[in-house]
């Protein structure tokens, strides 16, 4: 058996209801509340679909205080890159995404290359992808103390690592007032074997749509209502999300996460560079009973136009800042 280090077995259980599915070593991708500015995260037939280079950062800090008995932090720490361009000569886009997921003693260490082809229909454009993902798993077992000694799980090395090599594909359809998406991650659901147990990258399918709708009388305000589904077949997620935008500069709104949480939005964009900021508020028994103070999560977003002469035209939205 193993043990985290005095860790109560309340917030050990939280752990694997949110990460994990079938068993202990079935992994969903990692969380962000921003996903509507995350697209490439999830579906690689966004990749180039703006007419611009864009580079987007985010850092999430999830269940902040979340924590053993010792006071060893646990947290859920997540780092992600991204970066997508048009490419004519191919007519399409090509994406490259950096993740860094870390989950207690577990750590997700991952790149991703996407490319996508786009066809142009009558009122927006459609973006059909394909990417390859290169994820190294390392779980550190110095951190775990045996009940029994001389547990068979926790013998030899005090770190373990496995590389997974994965594909994803994706359709996206986006215009001037309304987007949707259809995609499946971990397509092959590669399984690799570490201490004696089987590590399984499950597929995961998802679903997105939203719209822009200006409001009656002041044009200046822009409702942006949109959603986020996530599924395993044997799991369920769910994520429907409101941003209020005004005069193209800042913006803010609410989301609902099933089951999970309520998130609050700010953002503000200057110039070509937006900025984003979150909170979610946690609606699970770990926020409940004081465990966690919620989680933060931090977005930067930088797009740039090579036509140097078009960058003064720039709409901006939220589906293009």
């Amino acid at each position: 058996m193993i043990r985290f280090r005095s860790i109560n077995i309340s917030i050990l259980l939280a752990c694997i209801f949110v990460y994990c599915i079938d068993d202990g070593w079935a992994q969903q991708d990692a969380q962000f509340s921003h996903n509507m500015f995350n697209t490439m995260a999830f579906n690689p037939g966004y990749a180039g679909l703006r007419p611009a280079i864009c580079a987007t950062a985010l850092a999430r800090q999830q269940w902040i205080g979340f924590a053993d008995e010792e006071e060893q932090s646990l947290n859920p720490e997540t780092y992600s890159f991204s970066v997508d361009a048009p490419i004519s000569l191919i007519r399409g886009g090509l994406g490259l995404s950096f993740l860094q997921d870390q989950l207690g003693f577990e750590t997700a260490l991952g790149v991703k290359l996407a490319y996508a082809y786009h066809l142009d229909l009558t009122d927006g454009r459609l973006g059909l992808g394909a990417q390859i993902g290169f994820i190294d798993k390392r779980i550190d077992f110095s951190g775990f103390n045996p009940l029994n000694e001389g547990d068979p799980a926790l013998s030899g090395s005090e770190e373990e690592s496995r590389m997974f090599i994965d594909f994803s594909l994706g359709g996206f359809y986006t215009s001037e007032v309304f987007w949707a998406g259809l995609s499946v991650n971990q397509f092959a659901q590669p399984t690799r074997e570490i201490a004696n147990a089987d590590f399984q990258l499950k597929r995961q399918f998802y679903l997105s749509g939203g719209y822009n709708y200006p409001l009656p009388g002041n044009n200046n305000l822009v409702l942006s209502p949109s959603f986020l589904f996530k599924t395993d077949l044997a799991s369920f997620q769910s994520d429907f999300n409101t941003l209020v935008t005004y005069n193209n500069r800042v913006w803010g709104g609410v989301s609902y996460r099933l089951q999970d949480a309520v998130v609050v939005f700010l953002g503000l964009n200057i110039e070509q560079i937006s900025i984003g900021y979150s909170y979610d508020i946690s609606t699970t028994p770990l926020g409940r009973s004081g465990r966690s103070f919620g989680s933060h999560e931090i977005m930067v977003q930088y797009c740039f136009e090579l036509d140097i002469e078009k960058i003064n035209e720039i709409n901006r939205n939220v589906r293009f800042l």
